[in-house]
């Protein structure tokens, strides 16, 4: 048996993370993965995961389901606003109180900045941040970076661009942040109007060489081990009207990879609309739909880590 720093600990910021938080998880996520299904069941058993999402979300939410309910646990929770009390105007801090009453760990999506942090003043139980505002989106990055080493077999050394709307796109910041603690090269590629939020990233300056770029240049493409694709969001956009000026504004398809590596991984934390062609899902770069599934993975060994001191091996 190993003890863990992460039991019974809240996930609010990938920056409380240092490079061994991470290895610590990836290891726990690579053991967690290959226990026989009856022992990975009593991590979780009798356990009950609580989520709360009043922002819409797919992949998120069922993975944490699925990964709980592979740990032996069950989930309860809102994930549509109008079938809860949030509906009559009761506030995110008494939603917080009673789901937090029925629970083990709590899972929140909510669009105001800080939100997460908030909740877990409240709560007896952990909280994970499932997305607060435009700040951050942990579990994410923790499954892209184990991503990246999974198909890549390292993470120092390789060249990595991020690519669409780096503004408000908050698992941006996430990865950015956990970067931090490996030698990579970035590639910030975005309309100028949706670059990234200098304010945000003070303090990776210095920490990280970053290039910015506002096209999806040549000479990107061919020095790029992974490109990071992300969705242009239109919900959060103050003005439609903008929106619509740098909607589409980069496509990856057939054409991109003809000057990309040929190993090159192409990423996104999906949902994806225009910006990744469809007609490249089948070639050996796409691995967007091999990182949903690692996802659950991730969140399984996290959630096993935050209900348990110890795991088995």
């Amino acid at each position: 048996m190993s003890s863990n720093s992460f039991y019974d600990r809240d996930i609010v910021s990938i920056k409380d993370f240092t490079k061994d938080d991470l290895e610590f998880i990836f290891d726990a996520t690579d053991k967690v993965s290959k226990l026989r299904p009856a022992e990975r069941s009593e991590l979780g058993k009798g356990r009950t995961l609580g989520y709360i999402f009043y922002e819409p979300s797919t992949r998120t939410r069922m993975s944490f389901e699925a990964a709980m309910a592979s740990l032996g646990g069950s989930s309860i929770g809102i994930s549509d606003l109008k079938s809860s009390s949030v509906e009559k105007g009761e506030s995110l801090a008494d939603t917080i109180r009673i789901i937090d009453l029925y629970s083990d760990v709590i899972v929140l999506r909510h669009p105001l900045d800080g939100s997460s942090r908030f909740a877990a003043e409240l709560s007896q139980n952990p909280i994970i941040n499932a997305g607060s505002g435009s700040e951050e989106h942990p579990t994410q990055a923790l499954l892209d970076l184990y991503t990246i080493l999974k198909e890549k077999k390292k993470i120092d050394g390789l060249s990595i661009a991020i690519v669409g709307d780096l503004k408000y796109g908050r698992t941006v910041y996430s990865l950015l942040y956990a970067l931090t603690n490996y030698d990579v090269d970035l590639h910030l590629v975005s309309p100028p109007s949706l670059a990234v939020r200098k304010e945000s990233i003070y303090e990776v300056q210095g920490k990280l060489r970053i290039k910015e770029h506002s096209e999806l240049a040549d000479g990107v493409l061919s020095d790029a081990d992974v490109i990071y694709v992300t969705r242009i969001q239109r919900e959060r956009f103050p003005d439609l009207q903008e929106y619509e000026k740098v909607r589409g504004t980069y496509t990856i398809d057939e054409n991109t990879l003809a000057k990309a590596k040929p190993d090159v991984a192409v990423m996104h934390p999906l949902p994806r609309v225009d910006e990744i062609s469809q007609n490249i899902d089948h070639t050996k770069n796409a691995i967007y739909f091999k990182q949903a599934s690692y996802g659950k993975e991730l969140r399984a060994a996290l959630l096993a880590l935050m209900l348990n001191e110890s795991l088995p091996g």
